[in-house]
């Protein structure tokens, strides 16, 4: 069995990947909270998918993967398939907002939307590890691959429970916070259900390497994530105070 390094960079990936992942949700719940007063625009909802999906999910999980290795082995990475992760991870938390905003008093809507989504999630990350080619052979624990899975599905749906609930830009904080302690224990329990061996005359795998790859997709999405959340920064100024009047006597918002 290879030895497998998590943070060959020490603890700049995974501090990084956290901070981007509550960057992300951050950005996200303030993006549903935007889509639930006054008129708000369906548009946002989107921008809150891309948010979290793209920035809270998929990029944190590339970030850990930089500091990724395995002892004598390389690794390169599957151009379309690495797209086609970031593509499931915005497109599931999509899914799983709408349902909820659809109806949002409904439990069997929020546990819906939550399995929905953690498993979408959970298929994002297995895809980007799909993506991921080396010459030694990985296998997988099942059941620590069953655990991460569960993980996925209850950090989903408290995220979809924050998006019904949370208000006001400190209980916005805490809540990104803890979605992003989520989002990441989701992630290195998937990676501690992996397992490689070498196999001898094996030829080296192709594609891009990860900083020729992720390193610009990391870029480009946190850039237009850090943009949207200076683009919220202005232009909710004074957001909130009307919100006690926008609630429904439930506590919701009310759907548009």
């Amino acid at each position: 069995m290879l030895e497998i390094n998590h943070f060959s960079y020490g603890l700049v990936t995974p501090v990084l990947a956290f901070v981007m992942s509550v960057i992300g949700s951050l950005l996200g719940l303030r993006c549903v909270a935007r889509s639930r007063i006054g008129a708000g625009h369906p548009g946002w909802l989107v921008a809150a998918a891309v948010a979290i999906g793209g920035t809270g999910i998929w990029v944190m999980h590339f970030i850990a993967m930089l500091g990724f290795s395995i002892h004598g082995a390389s690794i390169r990475y599957n151009v379309p398939i690495t797209l086609l992760s970031a593509i499931i991870a915005m497109v599931v938390v999509w899914i799983g907002l709408s349902i909820v905003n659809r109806w949002p008093r409904q439990l069997s809507a929020l546990l819906a939307g939550g399995t929905v989504t953690g498993l979408g999630v959970g298929t994002m990350h297995y895809s980007g590890m799909y993506a991921m080619k080396s010459d030694a052979v990985i296998d997988y624990d099942l059941e620590i691959v069953g655990l991460s899975m569960v993980i996925a599905v209850v950090a989903a749906t408290a995220a979809l429970w924050f998006t019904l609930h949370v208000r006001g830009l400190l209980a916005t904080g805490g809540a990104a916070v803890i979605m992003g302690v989520a989002v990441c224990g989701m992630h290195y329990t998937g990676m501690a259900a992996m397992h490689t061996h070498h196999v001898m005359h094996v030829s080296p795998p192709s594609g891009a390497g990860a900083m020729q790859l992720l390193a610009p997709l990391i870029t480009i999405v946190s850039i237009v994530a850090m943009g949207l959340l200076l683009h919220l920064g202005v232009t909710d100024l004074g957001e909130f105070a009307e919100d006690a009047d926008e609630l429904t006597p439930q506590g919701y918002w009310p759907t548009r």
